[in-house]
């Protein structure tokens, strides 16, 4: 079995100050992303547009939104879905997955399961290329990932597209050395669940599981794949002590029947925004570790994102993703608005909302909106919807 003892990577980070009103288009004055602090920060995240994939970023220092290519790999009239988007050095890493066949109807669309990937893709940011890697040791699908000690750790997920019965196996990669091991399997089987890396473990929070006991015991009697997944299990978290190289379980970690969204980590505290069903709860939570509960930020609170960029009340919200730089979170969000000159038609409008942790309530706002330019575009609205299938990670280019 393997372990994630070694050096400690340290993971660049930037610092939020100054002010400037270029791109906003909103109300906050919790700074500004266009005044030097953030160059060469990098925040990237894959979406499908009709039956393709692609790979884009959004550069919050020039405020830039650009489309980096097609995802290699995936066949034409195929989507990829429930893979990871992590970032290690320069590098972003595209894992596992679900491939689906998109079959097109004018404007509707029917997507048919084809495979579990354990595909393991990198593209270097600095670059521009892409390469392949090692594949997984384990196929899988909406799991849990994190870069962990230099290393890039998942745990847990869907190993098949038949039954909805999560794994409880782990493993690591070395990016150095170019290969997979694997870790001790967590006492839960796990699906849907969350990685988030922090006080120096990786953390599985949440998820639709079950423990490996009870699974054992329901296959023993004859019950099939069938999930007897409870609250308490749902609500936990298990985490991958480095030291001892063993899982540790948490209970309570995640106090929701339903898994959560996202989990970041800034400045060693834990924040939230939302759950699988509802990417944005209306607030900013975060997690206090010696009384194992999530709080609202008494700052954060606002109904309706689109609100901060006072958006027809006709915008629907199509995805939403968050991103750390510094201590600000940067949510990436899409919103389907009217088309000018037809009613009746739609498009793509990309907007960034920013909230600084680290902002005092009460002296300056925490929030801030901004609508990034689209380069190679002449509108900064795009033609037709825009779907979101993974998580994004952000990429600090040093010069």
């Amino acid at each position: 079995m393997g372990s994630l003892q070694g050096d400690v990577a340290t993971s660049p980070s930037l610092s939020s100050t100054g002010s400037n009103d270029g791109g906003r288009v909103g109300g906050g004055g919790g700074g500004d992303i266009n005044n030097g602090v953030y160059d060469g920060a990098r925040i990237y995240a894959c979406f499908t547009h009709g039956g393709s994939n692609s790979l884009e970023c959004y550069e919050p220092g020039a405020n830039t939104w650009r489309r980096v290519g097609p995802i290699p790999g995936v066949p034409a009239g195929h989507v990829l879905k429930g893979f990871a988007v992590v970032a290690l050095g320069d590098s972003v890493f595209l894992i596992g997955g679900r491939l689906c066949r998109r079959d097109l109807t004018g404007e509707s669309h029917r997507d048919t399961d084809v495979g579990v990937r354990a595909d393991v893709l990198r593209y270097d940011a600095r670059g521009g290329e892409w390469r392949g890697c090692a594949p997984l040791g384990v196929a899988r699908f909406d799991f849990a990932c994190a870069v962990c000690h230099g290393r890039i750790c998942v745990a847990g997920g869907l190993t098949s597209l038949s039954g909805a019965r999560g794994t409880a196996a782990a493993e690591v990669y070395d990016a150095d050395q170019g290969r997979w091991t694997r870790l001790p399997d967590m006492s839960t089987r796990r699906y849907k669940c969350v990685g988030v890396t922090w006080q120096g473990g990786f953390h599985v929070v949440g998820g639709f599981a079950e423990s490996t006991s009870a699974a054992a015991a329901t296959s023993a009697l004859g019950g099939g794949d069938v999930s007897s997944s409870s609250a308490l299990e749902r609500s936990s978290a298990e985490v991958f002590n480095c030291g001892r190289g063993a899982w540790e379980i948490l209970p309570g970690m995640w106090q929701l029947d339903v898994p959560p969204n996202q989990i970041v980590a800034v400045a060693g505290r834990l924040f939230s925004s939302g759950d699988c069903l509802n990417s944005w709860k209306g607030h900013v939570e975060a997690y206090d570790g010696q009384l194992n509960i999530w709080s609202v930020m008494d700052h954060s609170a606002v109904a309706d994102l689109s609100l901060l960029a006072s958006l027809p009340p006709s915008a629907q919200q199509l995805y939403l993703t968050m991103a750390v730089v510094g201590t600000r979170l940067f949510f990436l969000a899409g919103y389907e608005v009217p088309c000018d000159d037809d009613e009746e038609s739609f498009r793509t409008l990309s907007l960034v909302h920013s909230f600084d942790t680290s902002a005092v309530p009460g002296l300056v706002s925490a929030w801030s909106s901004f609508q990034p330019k689209m380069v190679d575009q002449e509108n900064t609205v795009e033609d037709g919807s825009k779907e979101l299938f993974s998580q994004c990670c952000s990429v600090q280019l040093s010069s």
